[in-house]
């Protein structure tokens, strides 16, 4: 029994580790094939058809049927595509001769070349001369590596792979369709229109040596830039076609000696070329066929919705605005104009200069993402008293706040200014552009609940969580661009009803659109704020270039660092959205919003409606205009300093009547020891010291020195009397009291006319004697020793 049982255990066995055997093996097997599969595309060969280029020129006109300008691909490299019958003998001859003299004759790559760049580099101790075939030239346009070793090999392995799968036309063909040729220009067809408006069948022997005499160095043979470099690159290429049997000495010796001047690569774009390329890039285009001539039947014509006048208008405006800022460090602008009745954007610049790449140009500062500085912070307000969270005559406080954020140091908002303005009314809040009201505000709303409604209104971009960016989101902590900024604006200005960009004509349709925001009072009373020259006054006068001779409202921003300025502005038909900073990021020297872009919103909306005034903002709403106290908020009473007008919703004017008693809150009491006597004149009565609530320790032996100071704001030079547990103390006109600490339970009160408040606070025995001097307080702010 016990030995069958012995066989039985050893058979398992047995099979077991055989079943292991087996699938180990299988399961290498699967590894081995999956390793295979994945590498399997790195040795397969190459098609033409793999590497196929657009072969669609678009035509763009403006609204009114006026040029635009033609592209040759739906990107930022102005590309054409020619089969080889189409192009001159003249410049293919040059092409081999300048860059593959053997092309014909070799594999992917040229042996012989090789080795005699090798001879030569060690003869020389230095590389002479290059051995790159066209077809490891051509693998590199594909697919750019390093130029090292490792680099190198990847780059032979593909031209080895473009040889296996393509024959010699196939990849001469792909090459001169990708050869860069200066600026953005790429391809033969391109260059020929490009410079000489003509097609690559008619370039003459000058013309093709000339063009051949480019690729080789692009940015150092420019000829718009380096015109005698690209002579003597000339010379080198016709001598070669000379030595290559193509053309005699003597025509080699005309062609060098004719004259041919270069076209601007800016002619075939007349306006608008940031808005041409971003557009064909965007969407998806049917073609509408030519007449004969141009294109043919490559082309594809487009009517967009650009009001051409208009779009050269802002380009001049933009340098003009630019060439006044230059001494401030500040380089580039983009701004963006679009009908609110329709959606369409009528102007579209990106850059200063779309040809000017030293000064990157072809950068569109209309797409591109940055910091929106203060220009976010209407859409919190709007939601704020959409959701009830502040109401139109809510008082916030401007004074030093501090934000615990886990991981990073202190959040202590500032203003531009660095001082701050005390109670404010949430329309002096928002026309000014206070930082820290905006931040309690949000602490209140809810940063994720913000986050939704901002992307509600289109900003995509912002796609990072609530806790990446805190309480600096309204502040401008994310990145977005100015599009998403001109659209949000507009819905704004349609008072909460969005509405799509358009950019064509006719206009494409659209998935369904979300339904209005709601509450579009609100959005009425946003704009009235924005609009509103004398809320605004403190930061940026009466008389700023934010006042217009016709109802505007706007924003401005600026970023960390002054390295963007924002000014985003509408009036019941146009919205207008400026940006000026640089590109590279370099901070801008005293400039802010203000003076940075909003000059160039100025002159844009001057211009738009030179010939008719816009209609008026509606009031908004279902509310009633009310005189308040400035800085109460609420029904003025006599001592009231300051009266405004505000509007009300109809339900809170029953408060508005009853309620009149007003007490800031101890959120106000550091700001309010800075200010001094004359912060709020008369028209409060307040005790900063000690607070109500406080528990001060008397240490035993030191209760003669030990001290604490009464303080209050509000007195101006009135008679103060100071009262302590139901006992006169003194009556005076200071700000302050000492008064020497004895255990109890006390209730200090001050009265100077019809003015009065109180605090209670206690003093207590301690049971040992500090370490330090001073005394501690229990419950409230350490407060530091008070000396007379």
């Amino acid at each position: 029994m016990k030995l069958a049982k012995r066989w039985l255990i050893q058979i398992k066995q047995k099979v077991w580790h055989q079943l292991n055997r087996k699938t180990s093996k299988t399961i290498l097997a699967l590894l081995l094939v999956c390793f295979l599969v994945r590498l399997l595309p790195y040795f397969t060969p190459i098609h033409a058809a793999d590497i196929a280029q657009s072969q669609l020129a678009l035509e763009f006109s403006d609204r009114n049927g006026l040029p635009l300008g033609t592209i040759l691909t739906r990107d930022q490299e102005h590309t054409a595509v020619v089969p080889l019958n189409q192009v001159s003998p003249q410049f293919l001859h040059a092409i081999l001769s300048a860059e593959d003299s053997r092309f014909y004759h070799h594999g992917a790559l040229d042996l012989k070349a090789a080795a005699r760049a090798l001879k030569d580099a060690i003869h020389a101790k230095r590389i002479v001369s290059g051995a790159s075939t066209i077809t490891m030239q051509l693998a590199r346009m594909l697919y750019p590596v390093p130029r090292n070793l490792s680099g190198k090999i990847a780059e032979i392995w593909l031209s080895w792979r473009l040889a296996a799968g393509m024959n010699k036309d196939e990849i001469l063909s792909a090459y001169i369709n990708r050869l860069p040729m200066g600026g953005n220009v790429y391809g033969v067809e391109a260059a020929a229109r490009t410079y000489f408006s003509t097609p690559a069948s008619e370039l003459n022997l000058a013309q093709a040596s000339l063009l051949a005499a480019i690729p080789n160095n692009p940015t150092y043979f420019d000829p718009l830039q380096h015109w005698e470099r690209l002579k003597q690159r000339q010379k080198y290429v016709l001598n070669r076609m000379v030595q290559d049997g193509y053309i005699t000495r003597s025509m080699a010796e005309r062609a060098y000696a004719e004259e041919i001047s270069f076209q601007s690569r800016q002619k075939e774009i007349i306006a608008a070329p940031h808005f041409l390329f971003w557009l064909a890039s965007q969407m998806e285009i049917p073609p509408t066929p030519l007449k004969k001539g141009g294109w043919g039947d490559r082309s594809s014509s487009i009517r967009t919705t650009i009001n051409r006048p208009l779009q050269k208008f802002v380009e001049a405006q933009v340098q003009q605005v630019l060439s006044s800022l230059a001494a401030n460090n500040v380089h580039h602008a983009a701004a963006l104009v679009i009908n609110n009745h329709t959606g369409e954007v009528l102007a579209y610049v990106g850059s200063p200069d779309y040809f000017n790449e030293a000064k990157l140009g072809r950068n569109d500062g209309v797409q591109a993402l940055r910091q929106p500085g203060s220009t976010l912070k209407p859409f919190l307000y709007e939601l704020a008293l959409e959701k009830g969270v502040i109401r139109p005559n809510t008082i916030l406080a401007d004074v030093p706040a501090h934000y615990a954020i886990p991981g990073a140091k202190l959040y202590s908002p500032t203003d531009y200014t660095k001082s701050f303005l005390g109670p404010v009314r949430v329309r002096v809040a928002l026309a000014n552009s206070l930082n820290v009201p905006a931040v309690r505000v949000l602490e209140k709303v809810g940063v994720q609940t913000f986050l939704d409604r901002l992307h509600e209104l289109g900003f995509a971009h912002l796609d990072k969580s609530a806790e990446y960016y805190g309480l600096g989101l309204t502040l401008g902590s994310g990145e977005v661009s100015l599009w998403e900024l001109a659209k949000a604006y507009v819905t704004m200005a349609r008072q909460g009803e969005p509405t799509p960009l358009v950019t064509t004509i006719p206009h494409p349709s659209f998935p369904l659109l979300p339904s209005p925001l709601p509450k579009h009072t609100t959005w009425q009373l946003i704009a009235d704020i924005l609009s509103d020259n004398h809320a605004r006054a403190t930061a940026f006068g009466v008389d700023s270039v934010l006042k217009l001779p016709f109802s505007a409202a706007v924003k401005t921003g600026t970023s960390s660092n002054f390295r963007d300025t924002w000014t985003v502005g509408f009036t019941t038909d146009y919205t207008v959205a400026t940006w000026v900073g640089n590109f590279d990021g370099d901070p801008m020297r005293q400039v802010s919003g203000v003076t940075g872009a909003a000059p160039l919103w100025n002159r844009i909306m001057l211009h738009l409606h030179e010939h008719r005034q816009p209609a008026a903002f509606s009031p908004p709403e279902g509310m009633v205009q009310l005189p308040i106290c400035a800085i109460s908020g609420l029904k003025p009473t006599p001592d009231c300093a300051s009266v405004v007008q505000e509007y009300l919703y109809t339900k809170d004017i029953n408060a508005y009547e009853s309620q009149n008693n007003f007490n800031l809150l101890s959120e106000y009491d550091e700001w309010l020891a800075k200010q001094g006597q004359s912060s709020f004149g008369s028209s409060q009565l307040k005790i900063l010291s000690p607070h109500n609530g406080d528990l001060f320790l008397l240490y035993p032996g030191e209760e003669a020195q030990q001290k604490l100071e009464f303080k209050l704001t509000g007195t101006s030079s009135e008679i103060v009397e100071w009262w302590l547990n139901g006992e006169k103390l003194a009556t005076n006109s200071a700000n302050s009291l000492f008064w020497t600490l004895r255990p109890g339970n006390w209730t200090l009160e001050v009265r100077s006319s019809q003015k009065s408040d109180r605090v209670n606070f206690q003093v207590e025995l301690a049971s040992k004697k500090p370490t330090r001097r001073g005394f501690s307080v229990v419950n409230s702010p350490v407060l530091q020793p008070s000396s007379q």
